[in-house]
């Protein structure tokens, strides 16, 4: 099932979307009120409703190579950092271009929503906790990145996490493909298999320490293949069984 969250008469509305129809909701896992309305005429919007996005850094081997970070071992556990609400943008959005930073980066991933409260997960009942899956773009100042004590301008500005286009309920995502591609050109183009720390550990090692709220959203780390954006450029991030995810840099 897709779920998908939409502007509707003024008012944010999650629904089911069945073929060219989304059949609305009351929230995001909820059973269809009767009212439907036609997918065509609907404005997307980031399907979560986060109180805190969870980010993991460096989980994939190659993309740890290429920014100089292979040094040492392999990390020991996941490396987390986080993203506020005010990150969020929607699929298909224009995200403009920062004229602070010198260096804008794409990083295309695979995102998942959590659906009910989550703490203490195991690897058993880690993934009945995630309502859907979704295509994640983590923006980034790759010049702050260096500066920040937190990340905090480099990572969690406004409108540095779009997200879409939808919430993928049944997926498997040991082994999807994820790629990246800025104007047609395919830029990153890999699959969750590679990840160092799989979906499962994540959710395990985060709700260890933090409780994770229904709508709270966590990105899985992105895949060799970062690089600058200009204004004009349009990013699209595609995983495998989601759809795209596409970013106007105005």
């Amino acid at each position: 099932m897709r779920l998908v969250r939409i502007q509707h008469q003024g008012q944010a509305r999650w629904g089911h979307l069945q073929g060219d129809t989304v059949h609305l909701t009351d929230g995001m896992v909820a059973e269809p009120t009767g009212e439907q309305v036609a997918f065509a005429a609907s404005q997307l919007l980031a399907p979560a409703e986060p109180s805190k996005i969870v980010c993991v850094g460096r989980n994939y081997l190659d993309h740890i190579r290429e920014l100089g970070n292979d040094s040492g071992d392999l990390p020991k556990e996941p490396g987390i950092f986080l993203k506020g609400p005010n990150a969020l943008a929607e699929p298909g959005g224009t995200v403009a271009r920062p004229d602070w930073t010198e260096n804008f980066h794409f990083e295309g991933e695979l995102a998942l929503v959590i659906g009910r409260q989550a703490r203490q997960l195991s690897p058993e009942n880690a993934l009945a906790h995630v309502a859907g899956y979704t295509c994640g773009l983590d923006l980034t100042a790759r010049d702050l990145q260096k500066t920040d004590l937190q990340w905090f301008r480099a990572k969690a500005a406004d409108r540095f996490c779009p997200l879409g286009p939808w919430l993928e309920t049944e997926l498997d995502p040991r082994d999807l493909r994820v790629q990246t591609r800025v104007n047609g050109e395919v830029r990153q183009d890999s699959r969750t298999s590679h990840m160092i720390f799989p979906v499962v550990d994540i959710l395990v090692y985060v709700t260890r320490f933090v409780t994770l709220e229904p709508g709270d959203i966590v990105l899985t780390g992105t895949p060799e293949g970062v690089g600058a954006l200009q204004t004009g450029d349009v990013v699209e991030v595609e995983v495998e069984g989601i759809g795209v995810l596409p970013t106007p840099i105005g």
